[in-house]
């Protein structure tokens, strides 16, 4: 008897970073390489332990058109279709289901993202091909999909029962994540998928969920939840060795909504590493009030070479209207203690949130070049729905919401700024920060090699013309 087929997709659509708290670009954000579609490989492992052949594809790699899912749709023959939606795609992720249900009616159509945590019931009603939306974490919901549980017993979906569109309850978070399978690397091509300065193959790895700080413009929290969930050390180092072992993979990300909140979980992670014996490198994210001199040093000593924080503005006022809870010494002493341990810094910016002015915004620009960490993004502001901002956009009417260029362009005025002007600033900021020659001589001195020579040319010549393109 043959198998059962799924097929898991990204879209043709512009490349994106699809996991759910971070829907964005990576060709407009300059260093942000793509990414491997980790969920989809999880579901793919899932589909295996129900009795299903899986494929995997993504079609924003390469330009691909809705002709070449049409293809591969016809050579495959699935029986469930499974695709990562985004909100500033949606129409171009989910516009592409009325030609292939034209062609094959009896595939089930699932989508999944964020954007269903709260819009689920009005995309069924828009895009009337979609047979499913899965709201919330989809492994264990995917899982009873395909076990031909009753829809009407499965939380976190919107689904059709004839011409109706039901919803079920939320599925609550899943708090044993260890019991997930690995996920299902052997249906993508790992070469894809490398270091940006080095050109090393890189892995993504998911080591925690979840977030207790609910920022202002952040999905971490709506998407999964206030409470951290943890995988064990153990549990992570298995896929590190996986990876190593089964696919030469050396480098990776720890993937987390916030990586060094509880200090012993990251102490006995990085120990587990070091007694491993495997030389490995990895890059994370911090917040900028949550590293202490012996974490650091462990974390380096296991390998980390780059840290990712969200420093979003060099105002406290705006730090505070946002609700980040961290003030501006707290930043200066974190990045200080990274760089001093030899660790490179990525901080992330955003310009544009409604309270931004032309005062906080220029306090932002001279405050990232006053850090002068080894990278930068300087983000747009986009109200994402599921977010607080997403609320507040609609409560006081600062404008039409525009995704085109989501993080890039911004999505909506502020009380004090235009779209436009806000966007002006932005490349501003862009350009001022890297053209700098403190910036210029750090990164020079800092190069290890002819690729990572090469990789940070080629990234100084993307932010030249990106800048110059708009």
């Amino acid at each position: 008897m043959n198998k059962k087929r799924i097929f898991l997709i990204y879209p043709p659509s512009p490349v994106m970073n699809r996991e759910d708290r971070c829907q964005q670009p990576t060709d407009d954000l300059i260093v942000i390489p793509p990414l491997p579609p980790s969920d989809l490989m999880y579901l793919a492992s899932i589909a295996r332990e129900c009795g299903f052949e899986p494929k995997i594809k993504d079609y924003s790699l390469n330009n691909e058109t809705i002709q070449n899912v049409l293809d591969d749709i016809e050579e495959f023959k699935p029986d469930y279709l499974v695709l990562n939606a985004a909100t500033p795609t949606l129409d171009n992720d989910l516009g592409i289901l009325s030609k292939i249900k034209e062609r094959y009616q009896k595939i089930i159509t699932i989508a999944k993202g964020a954007h269903f945590n709260m819009l689920s019931r009005e995309a069924l009603e828009k895009y009337t091909e979609l047979d499913i939306a899965i709201m919330g974490e989809a492994e264990l919901t995917l899982k009873e999909i395909l076990s031909d549980k009753p829809y009407s017993e499965i939380l976190g979906i919107t689904y059709r029962m004839g011409n109706e569109i039901l919803s079920n309850e939320k599925r609550p978070f899943n708090n044993e994540l260890d019991k997930l399978p690995y996920p299902a690397r052997d249906l993508i091509d790992n070469n894809i998928y490398k270091r940006p300065d080095t050109g090393e193959l890189q892995a993504v790895i998911k080591v925690s969920r979840g977030c207790p700080f609910h920022c202002f413009f952040c999905l971490a929290t709506p998407v999964s939840g206030a409470k951290v969930r943890y995988r064990s050390p153990e549990n992570i180092l298995g896929e590190i060795k996986e990876c190593y072992e089964k696919y030469g993979i050396k480098n990776f990300i720890f993937w987390s909504d916030i990586f060094n909140l509880d200090k012993q979980w990251v102490h006995n992670l990085c120990d587990a590493i070091i007694n491993s014996g495997l030389k490995i490198t990895f890059s994370t994210n911090s917040r900028a009030d949550t590293a202490d001199v012996e974490t650091v040093k462990l974390m380096k000593k296991a390998g980390c070479k780059l840290v990712s924080i969200g420093i979003e503005s060099g105002s406290q006022y705006m730090l505070d209207k946002m609700g980040k809870k961290i003030t501006l010494e707290d930043i200066k002493s974190t990045v200080s203690l990274f760089k001093k341990m030899g660790i490179k810094v990525y901080a992330y910016y955003v310009l544009g949130l409604p309270w931004e002015n032309e005062k906080t915004a220029r306090e932002t620009i001279e405050f990232s070049k006053k850090l002068n960490t080894h990278f930068v993004s300087y983000y747009t502001a986009t109200a994402l729905c599921g977010s607080k901002f997403y609320d507040y956009v609609k409560e006081h009417n600062l404008g039409s919401l525009n995704y085109d260029m989501p993080y890039f362009y911004p999505s909506v005025n502020t009380h004090h700024l235009t779209k436009e002007r806000v966007f002006e600033l932005h490349k501003t900021a862009v350009k001022e920060y890297y053209l700098r020659l403190p910036y210029i001589l750090m990164m020079l001195f800092g190069i290890r090699s002819f690729a990572e020579f090469k990789n940070y040319f080629k990234a100084g010549l993307r932010i030249l013309f990106r800048n110059k393109k708009h």
